[in-house]
């Protein structure tokens, strides 16, 4: 299995600290973000490599902590250098899938989420569907609702609808940035974006993909905080306790 990190933001809403550094590499209780989330995925040992799709502005910052990790990482260079030319979260895994030629199942994840579960208990979930599968959370409140994505679910978990951002949500259930694809459903990744898939959220392939396979949605098991300015991080420096503190 391939864990592919997206990393290609240029989180202008945290300057002055990301201007010239990546959010994913932020520290929050000694360990930077990205180490937090593949040290986590890492304790089931099902991943053999790590990619992380950077901009152009940020990859030389991923080489150098790539170069300590114990895992198997490698860092892709999208070659965008500002927030204007961006390809896109689903076109940066298109990118990284023929480049690597990558043909395995694949762990797609947001590099700048803060969690205080495991993600293995989401990747066995989807191991035991045998499925492309994504996490949902409940959110009541409308306006956050209008900013997600936000999934439509029935009684065994399968995902009926998934709307990006919606102007009228048609549930109270967003989708975290985590996505599991088999891989026959990350092979299609290409046919969809031909097809007039959204590119620039990464939920929109699974908006496209749920009428044409199964996905399955799993009930995120802890809380992910939000690190969207510089007053927040500052918070959730000092409240996150780790990984199963929550």
């Amino acid at each position: 299995m391939k864990c592919l990190i997206l990393a290609a933001g240029y989180a202008t809403r945290l300057y002055p600290l990301t201007e010239n550094f990546p959010k994913p590499l932020l520290e929050i209780k000694g360990k930077t973000i990205l180490d937090w989330l593949v040290d986590d995925i890492d304790t089931l040992g099902v991943v053999d490599e790590y990619v992380v799709i950077s901009n152009h502005k940020y990859a030389e910052h991923f080489r150098t902590w790539a170069e300590k990790k114990a895992q198997r990482v490698t860092v892709l260079d999208d070659g965008t250098d500002s927030n204007e030319n961006r390809l896109g979260a689903v076109r940066d895994v298109q990118f990284a899938i023929d480049k690597l030629e990558v043909s395995d199942d694949v762990l797609v994840i947001a590099g700048d989420n803060v969690l205080d579960f495991s993600l293995t208990s989401f990747v066995k979930y989807a191991m035991a569907k045998n499925a492309s599968c994504i996490m949902r959370y409940h959110e009541p409140n409308r306006a956050r609702l209008s900013k997600s994505g936000v999934v439509v679910f029935g009684d065994d978990d399968r995902v009926l609808l998934m709307q990006e951002k919606p102007a009228e949500p048609k549930s109270e259930w967003c989708a975290p940035p985590f996505y599991y694809y088999t891989a026959e459903d990350a092979a299609l990744v290409r046919e969809a974006i031909a097809d007039g898939c959204g590119i620039d959220a990464p939920g929109s392939y699974i908006s496209w993909l749920c009428s044409r396979s199964p996905v399955y949605a799993m009930q995120m098991p802890g809380s992910r905080y939000d690190i969207g300015t510089v007053e927040s991080y500052e918070k959730v420096k000092e409240i996150y306790k780790g990984i199963g503190q929550g």
